[in-house]
């Protein structure tokens, strides 16, 4: 049976910020929870987002951001000012959030350490000197800001139970949920 792997240290994560670049450190888990490989990369011009869900990380690799999906067809974001696909509102959303990030650390099971497009959980660093310093989930953000849903299992079963919070918070009105074409997703 699989372990969760433990709660973040945000100081840690705080400690990887380095002057001029995005940092992004990958940690792979075994089923006992333990760090078994970590990964480090930075970027000058930060990370770019690929699709609604995956960004990437080198010429080789890309990390999916794992058991999200944007929802279907057309969408308009008033709040945004934003008219268009699901998939390019989500997809622009993730951008914001790697632009803004000072760190991207992202946790994955070992199993994924050398796969071409890695399924992870991700949080991001955001610091601007006297209004913001937090490290945000990024799967947590984008579901409840209605940009990604919680994708379901071919069961029917959310696969990230861990964010029906956020998806309870979204589904208030924000991103895709305040068009009435998707309140029902």
């Amino acid at each position: 049976m699989a372990v969760a792997a433990p709660t973040i240290d945000k100081d840690y994560v705080k400690s990887l910020a380095a002057p001029g670049k995005t940092v992004l450190v990958i940690e792979y888990y075994d089923n006992e929870g333990e760090v078994t490989n970590r990964k480090g990369f930075a970027s000058r011009e930060g990370y770019r987002a690929i699709s609604p869900t995956d960004f990437q990380v080198d010429g080789e690799t890309s990390v999916h951001l794992y058991g999200l999906e944007p929802c279907d067809g057309e969408l308009t974001v008033r709040s945004e000012d934003f008219s268009g696909t699901c998939a390019q509102f989500a997809q622009d959303q993730l951008q914001i959030m790697l632009k803004s990030a000072k760190v991207l650390f992202c946790r994955a099971f070992v199993s994924e350490e050398s796969a071409k497009s890695q399924d992870a959980t991700c949080y991001g660093y955001y610091h601007y000197p006297g209004s913001l310093d937090s490290v945000d989930m990024l799967e947590e953000q984008l579901v409840s800001l209605g940009a990604l849903r919680v994708a379901k299992g071919s069961d029917g079963k959310p696969l990230r139970e861990d964010l029906s919070e956020a998806e309870t918070i979204g589904q208030k009105g924000y991103g895709m949920w305040a068009d009435p074409r998707h309140k029902g997703q």
